[in-house]
């Protein structure tokens, strides 16, 4: 039992060690857990084929789509304008005084209409920066400010999100992304609140000991003075289509869209378990046709102005290059899905699942901390809270029904809790914003976990809320 506990922690930190190195994590992720494997004294091959690559596959199967055109979605917002042009306007309307209000919201309004994280860092980092350095806040705040509006409570705390972390407990708990929306709400504005604070506290004792935006040379935006970009009001709408499709598919269409006499044809399939992909697979499919619609007009314009007949933002180029950013995205998180799950095959796992099973307090507090656990394992939130529910989803919903606890709360602190320990140094997203900002670990780091702590200890909270109020 030693030796399997210490082949978790062992894989688990050469893992964080070769993602701090920027060494990929779709080939170490299977060599780290075998080394556990192995360690454990289970199989190497029979563990890789059967443990490791089959659960990667089935998380490929079950959620591609949505990072397929999550990814889409994102690429043509971006190529359109219309990503460039929220985040200018927003900045532009809060101004230098206000700057990481404005940078943060500007995320929020991105990430929860449906823009993929990565799109948003890369969208708002160019404005974000000048915003900084005309305020002369020091650049060592930005990935901590980006983080806080694309990580935290817009990812799986306001109901209704499209982001994939409040989407996979709906397989679990025949929810919908809009589950428990009081809570959800409460959470999310403690998690913004406080990370306001904090990093506004930061700013100012920072600026009173005399440091200042920096002299940075690495990967700083050059803006583009005089771009045509769509006016906000337009630029926003394919966001407000992907939200209120959501709900409408959600709650209106779907429901009584299949007879169930159909759906029994697939293996017994049940709409309550496919309900929320469902949805938001065709309402990306809505924002995506009128954002393309959006390009194509502003590509037409640039062409005339220009003289030219030819767009470099081809329709082609655009829908190519956001497949294969999926394809990155979805690869890399199935990979660490299927590290997790060898980590949740190892005995000393199971002694760790079963002590949380046996917790003489809520289902809630139990599913929080074992989510958490496996979302700094993997170092993925999604994928953390995949193996918790895969593991141990049936059991906490049964023990919650018995206990009296609707299915949406369980929802809702899955969701908040995948949020939480997920960002440690070895999670793909730090490292990709990282390098978008031109930033290390050591510079801005020690900001980024404390956005991570502040929201993993608003779960406990939240959950104190809802069982002393009753709220859901």
């Amino acid at each position: 039992m030693a030796m399997a506990v210490l082949g978790i922690f062992l894989a688990l930190g050469l893992l964080m060690f070769m993602a701090y190195r920027g060494y990929p994590v779709i080939l170490f992720a299977p060599i780290f857990a075998l080394l556990a494997a192995v360690l454990s004294g289970l199989p190497l091959l029979p563990t890789y084929t059967e443990v490791f690559m089959v659960k990667t596959v089935g998380y490929v199967k079950l959620y591609f789509p949505i990072f397929l055109l999550g990814a889409i979605f994102g690429k043509v917002m971006d190529d359109s304008g219309a990503a460039r042009s929220i985040a200018r306007g927003l900045t532009e309307r809060f101004g230098s005084k206000q700057a990481i209000l404005a940078v943060v919201l500007t995320c929020a309004v991105l990430t929860y209409g449906g823009v993929s994280l990565f799109v948003v860092a890369f969208a708002v980092y160019p404005f974000a920066a000048a915003l900084f350095r005309e305020a002369n806040i020091p650049k060592r705040l930005l990935p901590a400010t980006i983080a806080l509006g694309s990580f935290t409570f817009t990812m799986d705390a306001l109901p209704g999100s499209p982001q994939i972390q409040n989407i996979i407990p709906t397989t679990y708990f025949k929810t919908t992304s809009f589950a428990a929306p009081t809570i959800g709400i409460i959470g999310a504005l403690l998690v913004a609140g406080g990370g306001l604070w904090w990093l506004n506290r930061r700013k100012n004792r920072l600026v009173e000991s005399g440091e200042g935006y920096g002299d940075h040379t690495i990967n700083e935006p050059e803006m583009i003075e005089g771009e045509k970009l769509p006016p906000i009001w337009l630029s926003i709408t394919p966001l407000l289509l992907v939200l209120g499709g959501n709900a409408l598919f959600t709650y209106v269409v779907l429901p009584g869209w299949y007879p169930e006499s159909l759906l029994k044809q697939y293996e017994g399939l049940q709409i309550d378990k496919v309900l929320g992909v469902w949805a938001l697979i065709l309402a990306l499919v809505v924002g995506i046709a009128f954002a393309l619609a959006l390009q194509w007009v502003y590509q037409k314009k640039d062409e005339k102005e220009a003289g030219t007949g030819k767009s470099k933002k081809s329709l082609a180029n655009t829908l190519t290059a956001g497949a294969v950013g999926s394809l990155l995205a979805i690869m890399n998180t199935a990979s660490e899905v299927g590290f997790g799950n060898v980590i949740a095959a190892l005995p000393g796992f199971k002694t760790i699942a079963d002590f949380l099973l046996s917790m003489k307090t809520s289902p809630l507090i139990s599913e929080a901390l074992s989510i958490n656990i496996l979302a700094g394992i993997t170092g993925s939130a999604s994928g953390g809270m995949s193996i918790a529910l895969d593991t141990m989803g049936a059991k906490y919903l049964s023990w919650a029904v018995s206990a009296g606890i609707d299915p949406e709360l369980l929802h809702r602190i899955a969701s908040m809790s995948a949020g939480g320990m997920d960002t440690l140094p070895h999670n793909g997203a730090v490292i990709t914003l990282l390098a978008i900002c031109g930033l290390t670990h050591r510079q801005s780091y020690p900001d980024i976990f404390a956005i991570t702590v502040i929201k993993t200890l608003v779960v406990p909270i939240v959950i104190a809320i809802a069982l002393l109020t009753g709220l859901v």
